[in-house]
Order: structure tokens, then sequence, then C-alpha cells
């Protein structure tokens, strides 16, 4: 089984780096880890560099998991390189991990995570960063 990952070096990219080790491990399957940027901008601080890569691949076989990177500049959209890599290389599970969002942000159509859950043709697990309770 192959699992999908859409991976940014951030707090919410590292949750779905978690949940699809724990997927992969639960499944006996291996992970696909995917990297784009928007291409929007010269510097895009969710395009991993080689050291934030090799760090969560190390994480990935520390846990025992096969794990493949592709990285690439996306022409603006996150969410059709996504579903491209999900339909090439045979995905079984697709995990993204969400932000937060306030009540506005939640209105507004176009958000990458949404576009995938609602055009994937494999299951998605949305993952949430874990909140401190008090």
């Amino acid at each position: 089984m192959m699992i999908l990952v859409g991976y940014v070096p951030t707090p919410e990219g590292e949750a779905a780096l978690e949940a699809a080790a724990a997927e992969a491990k639960l499944r006996g399957g291996s992970v696909l880890l995917l990297n784009t940027s928007r291409g929007d901008a010269y510097i895009d601080s969710r395009y991993a560099n080689q050291e934030e890569l090799a760090a969560a691949e190390a994480k990935l076989r520390a846990e025992g998991v096969d794990v493949a990177i592709q990285q690439a500049l996306a022409s603006g959209d996150v969410a059709a390189e996504l579903l491209r890599a999900a339909a090439q290389d045979d995905v079984e599970l697709i995990v993204l991990g969400l932000r937060r969002r306030s009540p506005v942000g939640k209105l507004i159509l176009g958000s990458t995570a949404q576009r995938v859950l609602l055009e994937s043709p494999v299951p998605v697990l949305a993952v949430k960063v874990a909140q401190p309770r008090d």
C-alpha cells in the first residue's frame, strides 16, 4: 500500500508526516512524501530544503517505514500536483496537514486541502496539529 503525504516543513506538515508513518505501519505500506511549491514567489518556506527532506526521511525510516521523496515546483496549483501524484503512483491514501483557519477563512473556497478532499479518488486523512489542553 502506498500512502501519499503532502509535506511542508511546518507543524501541520510534521503532523501529517507522523500520521502517514502511523498509517504505513498499521497497513504495512510505504510513504510517498511529496513537497511542492506554489511557484508564486522566489522564496517559499513551504518548499523544503535538502536538510528538511533528509530529516523527514530519517523520521520515517526510524519508524521502519519505506519512503520515496518527490519534490516539484508547481505551476501555482499544489492540489493538482497532489492529485497527479496520487493517480500516477497507485496511491491508496492521501494524508494532509490542516492549519487552523478563522471563521471567515473557512468561507473562502479554493484551499488546497478542500480541493484534494473533494476531488481525490482515494480516501484522504486530514490531520490537525494537536493543541495543548488547559
